[in-house]
């Protein structure tokens, strides 16, 4: 075989490899689980880490929102957030929204200066007891559940993604996309 025939055949395969790539599910390629029937996911009232006022995951119908369940001493935790604080300002505009739930017990005392220190921007809310994270039956940190702007679940994610990826902007643009309460 010539090398004019090799380059042909590589050239056909990186086609097609691109191809099932760009037409792949976003969801399926980042590991996010999809409920077979989606629900309407538990509201909560938590206390915002920005101001101490309260909540609730209701007040954020109609957008899309990543409710992510994380603590300060979670290194997968701290791998993903970076992405995570990309990710909100590339759609925040856009109608998408981050609920970043901290599950340290010490709440504010922990989590004030953690947040600070690194710069993120997206709202943190303040769970030390756990109630919010046993209503969503937490496995294991980091955890996140994406939540459609109507309200219901639309996917669950055990463990860390990059969410600053292709993948990820595509995945929460169908998420934007789609049905509105």
């Amino acid at each position: 075989m010539g090398a004019k025939s090799i380059a042909k055949m590589l050239f056909a395969l990186l086609l097609l490899v691109a191809t099932t790539i760009a037409t792949a599910d976003p969801f399926k390629l980042l590991g996010v689980e999809q409920p077979k029937v989606r629900i309407v996911a538990p509201d909560f009232s938590l206390e915002l880490l920005s101001d101490a006022s309260y909540t609730s995951l209701s007040d954020y119908r109609g957008k899309v929102i990543l409710l992510n369940f994380w603590a300060t001493w979670c290194a997968p935790c701290l791998e993903e957030m970076p992405a995570m604080q990309k990710l909100w300002r590339r759609y925040h505009a856009a109608g998408f929204e981050i609920l970043a739930v901290a599950g340290d017990r010490r709440g504010r005392v922990n989590v004030a200066p953690f947040i600070t220190e690194r710069g993120f921007k997206y709202p943190v809310l303040l769970d030390a007891d756990g109630a919010v994270r046993n209503r969503y039956d937490v496995v294991g940190l980091p955890m996140s559940y994406l939540i459609g702007r109507d309200g219901k679940i639309s996917g669950r994610v055990v463990g860390v993604i990059d969410w600053d990826s292709p993948a990820a902007y595509e995945m929460v643009e169908s998420l934007l996309q789609g049905p509105a309460i």
